[in-house]
């Protein structure tokens, strides 16, 4: 075991704001050290995002640690993301600390307790390191944010306390990448300031040469080099970390909708989309986040996914007319899967007799499937392999209570639960075969299910990718290197992880 003085060094990739691809980013220096040899690990001390997964050892967080975990080619833990916030609206958010939900918590009461958690945090980072050769550390939203520097604990003070470099990423198809940057470093104070190392320009659009003069300004302006102006690429698929890339959901009008089609229910508060990326990957099938209701005879099939408050999002559902149009699209005989929060909308009842998720009562659900869900603890966390009618698959569960049916048939057969053998079952087929719900995140992993799932919904024509899961990511993430490493000043980089006296 290393000795403190031996602790791997660090580098950090913060952010001008949210959604500037620092996660990407991260992930693509994780796998380009990983392809020369080195053992590397992520580490993003807290996040917020309801997208999340579970880790071999049956624990939860992050998805985009668990991303940046597998560009490293290591196993996904929780010392790579000690602390999770899931939000459940506006209200606050559930708070996830080494892989196990410990409450609800306001904002407020949730900065009383930083300086627990920055020490959990730093521990975690303390284990990291001492097991590999680097750490890729990543920052969450802006690195400078003014009225919340003295509790931020994941940016330039989590950077401070591993004595790590930093590279400030700006997304120039935001728009004011010289005021993201510039602005930036002039709000923080000088011993944050020092630590930038320099700054990386990302989702360029068009020839990186015409912007020669723009980048030589940043670097006089600024006296940091830059580390490279990463162009926009499309044919690269990584899991998005959160919801923006779909937070403006739309569908064009039925006549122009490209069949076959799935509509995907846009709840306010949707968590693991990525469930749906192998649906997207399809060959000939189009995929359609849609938040209003609507006329849904266009659709093969219309997917309720997950959701960080279940009875909220379900009361959503019933003011907006989504049940009515669901309900009718049923009796027209349209195929309707439910996954985790979405399975449990499609029963009877949700009781939250505890208030779990909020305050305590029952929401009524949508009565297509004969079950009933009660909310209460512990969570559920845990990787599961299952059986469809002999046909194998795989995914993980992340889920608050128990749903119970009284009649009707289960849906799968659970063979495996965390590495250990069982012999569950889980979900719900409904007698006409129209409606199903499975607890089962990353149900369309295996290509296998997926084919299965649209031959079940009466779908032809449509080519599902032979890689899909892990092999398929795998082969994104070497793609995401050469794309890294073409444009990106990986020698600069990687001297930035040098000790002082060798810089």
């Amino acid at each position: 075991m290393k000795s403190i003085t031996e602790y791997a060094p660090c580098l950090a990739f913060l952010g001008t704001g949210s959604e500037v691809g620092k996660s990407v980013l991260a992930a693509a220096m994780c796998r380009v050290l990983a392809n020369r040899g080195l053992r590397v690990m992520p580490f993003k001390a807290q996040n917020m995002s309801n997208n999340s997964g579970v880790t071999p050892e049956g624990f939860e967080m992050g998805r985009a640690q668990i991303v940046q975990a597998e560009a490293a080619k290591t196993a996904p833990h929780v010392d790579m993301n000690p602390v999770l916030l899931k939000p459940a609206g506006d209200n606050g958010s559930q708070v996830v600390v080494m892989g196990r939900a410990v409450g609800h918590k306001k904002a407020k009461e949730y900065y009383t307790e930083k300086d627990t958690l920055f020490k959990t945090a730093a521990q975690a980072l303390d284990r990291l390191r001492m097991q590999c050769d680097a750490v890729i550390m990543e920052g969450a939203g802006s690195c400078a944010e003014v009225n919340l520097m003295d509790r931020d604990f994941v940016n330039l003070p989590m950077a401070a306390y591993a004595n790590a470099a930093a590279v400030l990423v700006a997304d120039i198809d935001k728009g004011g990448v010289f005021a993201q940057i510039t602005g930036t470093l002039a709000c923080l104070p000088d011993h944050f300031t020092d630590r930038i190392a320099g700054f990386m320009i990302n989702r360029f659009r068009g020839d990186p040469g015409l912007f020669s003069d723009g980048l030589a300004w940043l670097e006089n302006r600024t006296k940091k080099p830059s580390f490279g102006v990463i162009p926009w690429f499309d044919h690269i698929r990584i899991e998005a970390e959160d919801a923006v890339s779909i937070e403006r959901a739309s569908a064009p009008e039925n006549s122009s909708v490209k069949k076959p089609a799935v509509a995907v229910v846009r709840l306010p508060r949707i968590s693991n989309f990525t469930d749906f990326d192998p649906l997207d990957a399809a060959e000939g099938l189009s995929v359609y986040f849609i938040e209003q209701p609507r006329d849904l005879s266009p659709f093969c099939a219309v997917i309720l996914p997950g959701t960080k408050n279940t009875r909220a999002d379900l009361e959503w559902l019933h003011e907006t007319g989504w049940t009515g149009a669901i309900k009718k699209y049923h009796q027209s005989g349209g195929h309707v899967l439910g996954i985790c929060g979405g399975y449990q909308m499609l029963g009877y009842a949700v009781h939250d007799p505890d208030g779990i998720e909020d305050e305590s009562g029952t929401t009524q659900g949508l009565g297509l499937l004969p079950v009933e869900t009660v909310l209460a603890a512990p969570k559920t966390t845990a990787l599961a392999s299952f059986v469809w009618d002999k046909t194998e698959g795989t995914g993980y569960e992340i889920h608050m209570g128990r749903t119970t049916a009284d009649k009707g048939s289960a849906l799968f057969y659970v063979t495996e639960q965390n590495s250990a053998k069982c012999d569950f079952t889980d979900g719900c087929i409904s007698e006409d075969g129209l409606v199903m719900g499975t607890y089962m995140h990353g149900l369309f992993d295996r290509p296998q299910i997926l084919e299965k799932w649209l031959e079940h919904t009466g779908v032809k024509d449509v080519k599902v990718p032979g890689l899909q899961g892990h092999a398929q990511r795998d082969r994104q993430y070497d793609l995401l290197a050469e794309h890294f490493e073409a444009h990106a000043d990986i020698n600069g980089l990687i001297r930035l992880l040098e000790p002082e006296e060798k810089k």
